[in-house]
């Protein structure tokens, strides 16, 4: 066991290497014992198992993952209070294929079009949460009237129901550069 000491401050630490590196002497570098090929030794510390490495990427094609998807937009719309036809316009499909997806119908995978737009409301709802973590206010912030130039003065509801995948985009930015990340 080494000590370190530095004014009134002792530190213990098992059997590692202590440096004093700061500017003004308090701040203290502590790294583990290596062996001459740099390798770490720490045997009474149980070191973190590596992830498994995928041999893969999951896909994201196959109806299981749409069904799962499907089923996260449908609860999202809920909770925006959504009707039917604003559903359907901001997943960008016909009719009767949202009826089918609506009952959990599922054949094949999404297209690309439709992950693209499921991708930026997940990121909507997902900011919203972190913005206005209350439901109500950011359920009222998707249906207020908004004064920000990239609204014009009508909702962001208005601006995602506008039927382009990039309405869903700029709204997704917005709400990203607001929360001071990055989409």
């Amino acid at each position: 066991m080494t000590t370190a000491s530095h004014g009134d401050d002792d530190i213990r630490v098992a059997d590692a290497h202590v440096e004093y590196g700061s500017t003004n002497g308090r701040n203290i570098a502590i790294r583990p014992p290596m062996d001459y090929n740099g390798d770490i030794s720490l045997p009474e510390v149980a070191m973190a198992q590596p992830l498994a490495k995928l041999d893969h990427a999951p896909d994201l094609a196959t109806p299981e993952a749409a069904a799962a998807a499907l089923r996260t937009f449908f609860r999202i719309a809920d909770a925006w209070d959504l009707g039917n036809e604003q559903q359907r316009q901001l997943l960008g499909c016909g009719r009767s294929t949202f009826y089918e997806w609506k009952h959990g119908r599922v054949k094949r995978g999404l297209d690309n079009a439709t992950l693209e737009r499921l991708s930026h409301l997940f990121g909507i709802y997902a900011a919203l949460q972190v913005l206005l973590p209350i439901p109500e206010r950011a359920h009222a912030w998707l249906h207020r009237d908004n004064a920000a130039p990239l609204f014009g003065g009508k909702t962001a509801l208005d601006r995602m129901l506008a039927g382009q995948v990039s309405d869903l985009y700029v709204v997704r930015q917005y709400l990203d550069a607001q929360r001071g990340g990055w989409s």
